[in-house]
């Protein structure tokens, strides 16, 4: 692959008829790189001009995302369910030259088809940075993970790979597209390979099969949330006359509920290469339980080991195989230590020599509706509120599969009216449901820092539901 501009072209010359988009608004990829040579130049886009995508999924996301491309202007894909505070503080050390939101991205296809051939990012470097996509901000403020052009390949040969992923296919990725899931797993993945891409606007359980039924969809790529959700609020019957034979996420229910043939389990991150380690399993295999935590083996360009503590590190063999580094005020911090390996801060162990297991995340995280929550932008959001003597917030299961989140304070007397006003200012899956008053939130002794896992475990003294 010589770039991801350069090789999605090549590959409209060989499927003009690869078809792409949300499932209710569908284009042809010749068609979707007509309109994004056009928008790329109604917006002015140029060659390293740093780009920020700030916008839900849609067709013409899809098409200002191919923009970007083709004019060589590196794109950060940004959560549009981030209250603007936040995304300026996440964005304040990227700089973008060009910040597109919802406005100008439904302007995608108002310029008409353009020349492709004079597109300067047909001629970008496999090793210059096409995108940037941000972590949760469990711990701190989301930070941006610059990756390459040959980063994108490698993830997609190695996904392509484990789906055996043919031209033949339709796959289907109904997640939002700033996240590395349904961007590189489906959308590139899919391209590079010349299969159909379809996503959707927003998940719905109900739309859910009507589509891979209706669009023929043979590959699915999910994650745990919607799956789940999808064991809990669908049924065979809805699943009927589907032709899927492969997915990402493996779940041994799922697979054998829907009568689905393959699934392909695996361990990554947006550091760690999209996805370092990759197994598939069949239907007639015998699925463990926890065969979503089935890493398997790893990729043979990267290298991974187990510390004392299991913690997961990698590094890679071959440049560009995991992410550049992250983005910040005095320039990119490539987060390896000196004998270049990342520790990725997860837990795992490892099943024969080179197979891995993931067990759990080392930082404390809450995950609504398939979105990570930022812990310090929520709490820092509610310091505002007067009486609180100290706070934290933590998670319960809510009532499908999702989490939820659960404000724990100390004061006189919850001020419960004050804290409505405040979280209604939040995005609805960053908003506490219930709020807890509690003598003293755990802390440990050395650093002082909120001993999360404990908060359930303290009495309470009012509690009060807030929906």
């Amino acid at each position: 692959m010589t770039n991801l501009a350069r090789s999605i072209v090549d590959q409209s010359r060989r499927r003009p008829d690869l078809r792409l988009g949300t499932v209710d608004d569908q284009i042809t990829i010749v068609d979707a790189l007509g309109h994004a040579a056009a928008h790329a130049q109604a917006c002015g886009l140029r060659p390293g001009q740093k780009v920020a995508l700030v916008a839900s999924t849609s067709t013409d996301y899809v098409i200002t995302w191919l923009a970007c491309l083709l004019a060589g202007a590196p794109v950060a894909l940004v959560n549009p369910n981030y209250p603007n505070e936040l995304v300026d503080r996440m964005l304040a050390p990227l700089a973008p030259d060009v910040v597109l939101r919802a406005d100008d991205i439904a302007r995608a296809r108002t310029s008409g088809p353009a020349d492709l051939r004079a597109l300067p990012g047909l001629d970008a470097d496999p090793f210059d940075v096409v995108s940037y996509m941000h972590t949760s901000g469990t711990t701190g403020l989301p930070k941006f993970c610059t990756q390459t052009h040959d980063y994108f390949a490698r993830l997609a040969a190695a996904m392509a790979g484990a789906l055996e992923l043919t031209p033949t296919d339709r796959v289907l990725a109904p997640l939002p597209l700033f996240h590395i899931n349904p961007m590189g797993y489906g959308m590139i993945t899919a391209l590079l390979t010349g299969a159909d891409v379809l996503t959707v606007g927003k998940f719905s359980a109900s739309g859910f099969w009507p589509a891979v039924v209706g669009e023929q969809v043979s590959v699915l790529i999910l994650h745990a949330p919607p799956v789940e959700i999808l064991k809990k609020a669908t049924t065979t019957g809805d699943a009927h006359g589907h032709r899927v034979r492969s997915m990402f996420y493996a779940d041994r229910d799922f697979l054998h509920r829907f009568d689905i043939p393959a699934a392909v389990s695996g361990y990554g991150s947006t550091e760690a290469g999209g996805v370092s380690h990759l197994h598939r399993w069949t239907a007639s295999d015998d699925i463990p339980d926890d065969a979503s935590r089935h890493g398997g083996a790893g990729r043979a360009d990267i290298e991974w080991r187990l510390d004392d503590h299991g913690t997961i590190f990698v590094r890679e063999r071959t440049r560009a195989a995991l992410f550049d580094g992250y983005v910040t005020d005095t320039g990119l911090n490539t987060g390896r230590d000196a004998a270049g390996w990342f520790d990725t801060g997860d837990l795992g162990r490892a099943e024969r020599e080179d197979y891995l297991v993931f067990l759990e995340r080392s930082a404390e995280s809450i995950r609504v509706k398939g979105e990570f929550v930022p812990i310090p932008f929520v709490e820092n959001h509610l310091a505002a509120v007067a009486g609180l003597n100290d706070h934290a917030i933590w998670k319960r299961k809510g009532a499908l599969v999702d989490e939820e989140v659960v404000l724990y304070v100390v004061s006189d007397a919850l001020p419960v009216d004050e804290l409505r006003v405040r979280i209604d200012e939040l995005p609805t899956f960053m908003r506490p449901v219930a709020v807890a008053r509690v003598d003293a939130l755990p802390r440990d002794a050395a650093a002082g820092k909120v001993q999360r896992r404990l908060l359930g475990q303290r009495p309470v003294l009012d509690w009060v539901e807030l929906t």
